[in-house]
């Protein structure tokens, strides 16, 4: 990928639960692999057509699961050179999808009375920006915070373009702007901002005096059942992956692998996780639900404000804490968007966690890069929702 492309990617460039119910939401044995009659093979139809059309995803994967029923439809191939299919445990960059975890790690901490959402840059990271002080967590995780993002940084882009494998201190990225005012009054409008995830983890740190690598085992892996998950700090993938791809518009140029083209220091909580489709849907299902979070917290997480995910997800977007509202034309799911160099993704599930969707692409979509695509793209998720939603 030619690295005068980069400043316009979206560089994201991430105590066990017991009981039934949770194993229910999160464990799902039956599976199809086949497209049923009728509706299935319209949705394989325009899975295809995604990975036809130009600039389009060599593979893509979209896991469809109710109660404990699943559904797997796939097109294209996750290697182009083998041809091997995209599979459900098949490890990739799961992009800012990665901030529904840091908020599910927080949320956990308000519920333990170790944070709360009025609680101030200022209390939590006095270290930071003084200007920066009143900013809240919920505001952090609404991304009404007025941060500058640190991934627009002239000098973190320059450091990022002389080496893309570069092992940045993620609990530094911060640094780039910290010579910056905020770029509105905190809570007075939304703008997504990279730089919010790294407070939200730095934050909930501050409370635990824990790593926030190890928060997420104990809060968030362990208690969904997440065995292929994790935050790496460098650039190579673990096996299997489904490699990621970047995708040129007009041919006849051949897909590039970019798959371990940036490393994860970068990014970190922001976005630098890695799963797998399998354990990406058991994360929606466990987070939208309340398996992880009490419903006093939910109300609270669901507080609506203006604002769609980058890139926007289905539908029409509201912006809530660490998660996303979509209202499609057959109802709402709540979920969370992210793309990256070599991925783009939606996981979404109904506010109740009893339906879900993980749609994975092996190309990175999004408005700046590939804008027709992304609305194309826009269209089949909305119409997966609708097969997902449909009685």
């Amino acid at each position: 990928m030619p690295l005068s492309r980069l400043p316009h990617l979206h560089l994201p460039v991430s105590a066990v639960l017991a009981g039934a119910c949770l194993a229910a939401l999160v464990y799902a044995p039956a599976e199809a692999d086949t497209p049923r009659p009728g509706p299935d093979r319209a949705l394989q139809s325009q899975l295809e057509q995604l990975v036809r059309a130009p600039g389009g995803p060599p593979g893509v994967i979209a896991v469809l699961q109710r109660g404990e029923s699943r559904r797997i439809l796939r097109a294209g191939v996750s290697d182009v050179d083998t041809g091997r299919p995209v599979e459900p445990t098949d490890h990739m960059r799961i992009a800012s999808t990665a901030k529904a975890f840091s908020g599910a790690v927080t949320l956990r901490l308000v519920d333990r009375g170790a944070l709360g959402l009025d609680d101030t840059i200022g209390r939590r990271l006095p270290a930071l920006p003084r200007a920066w002080h009143s900013v809240t967590l919920r505001e952090l995780l609404t991304h009404t915070s007025g941060l500058p993002d640190f991934s627009r940084s002239p000098d973190f882009l320059r450091i990022l373009k002389a080496d893309l494998h570069h092992r940045f201190d993620s609990r530094r990225l911060l640094d780039f702007v910290a010579g910056e005012p905020l770029l509105f009054r905190p809570g007075s409008r939304y703008q997504y901002s990279n730089s919010d995830n790294i407070a939200v983890a730095l934050m909930a740190e501050a409370a635990t005096g824990k790593h926030y690598e190890e928060l997420l085992r104990q809060l968030v892996y362990r208690p969904l059942g997440l065995h292929d998950t994790s935050l790496p700090q460098g650039f190579e993938m673990p096996e299997p992956y489904m490699r990621g791809y970047d995708v040129p518009v007009q041919p006849p140029a051949a897909p590039e692998d970019i798959s371990e083209l940036v490393g994860a220091s970068g990014v970190w909580a922001s976005g630098g996780i890695v799963s797998t489709p399998r354990d990406m849907t058991r994360f929606i299902r466990g987070y939208t639900s309340g398996a992880l979070i009490s419903r006093a917290t939910l109300r609270e997480q669901r507080r609506w404000v203006d604002g769609a995910s980058e890139p926007a997800g289905p539908g029409r977007n509201k912006a809530g804490a660490a998660i996303f509202r979509y209202t499609t034309r057959c109802g709402v799911v709540l979920g969370h968007t992210g793309n990256t160099p070599g991925y783009t993704q939606l996981i979404a599930a109904t506010p109740d966690g009893e339906r879900s969707l993980t749609f994975s692409l092996t190309t990175q979509v999004n408005k700046a890069t590939k804008p027709q695509l992304l609305e194309k793209l826009r269209e089949v998720e909305e119409n997966f929702v609708c097969a997902l939603l449909r009685d």
